[in-house]
């Protein structure tokens, strides 16, 4: 079991990820709509992962990455994003990100995805 924080700017997203990791037994410890959420979500409950969408209004995903990290280098953060632009999700992965999946999520891909993040 996992206490994962999701940041997306979908609320129909979010919801879906929740009924998602719940039925997979983790528990979610918090939500954000932008990464400048995503920080202060990320200093109230310590997840021990992060769910992370690229494209967000105010502060990005991307962004957001580098700021959690800044400060909890050992943070584990999952790009979660519809986004196919290849130069977008390298540079996720190169701020730090641990993976990648694609919306709508595969669940069999997305699981080992989150276990081998959780896992390392």
């Amino acid at each position: 079991m996992a206490r994962i924080l999701l940041v997306d700017d979908s609320m129909l997203m979010r919801r879906d990820l929740k009924n998602f990791f719940q039925e997979h037994g983790h528990v979610i410890v918090g939500e954000a709509s932008n990464g400048e959420k995503a920080l202060s979500e990320y200093v109230l409950h310590k997840p021990d992962l992060v769910t992370m969408d690229i494209t967000m209004p105010n502060v990005d995903g991307i962004s957001a990455i580098k700021n959690i990290l800044k400060s909890f280098p050992e943070a584990k953060i999952v790009i979660i994003s519809s986004v196919q632009q290849t130069n977008l999700v390298y540079e996720a992965l190169l701020s730090g990100a641990k993976g990648y999946i694609v919306k709508p999520l595969k669940i069999e891909k997305a699981i080992k995805t989150i276990e081998a993040i959780l896992n390392e």
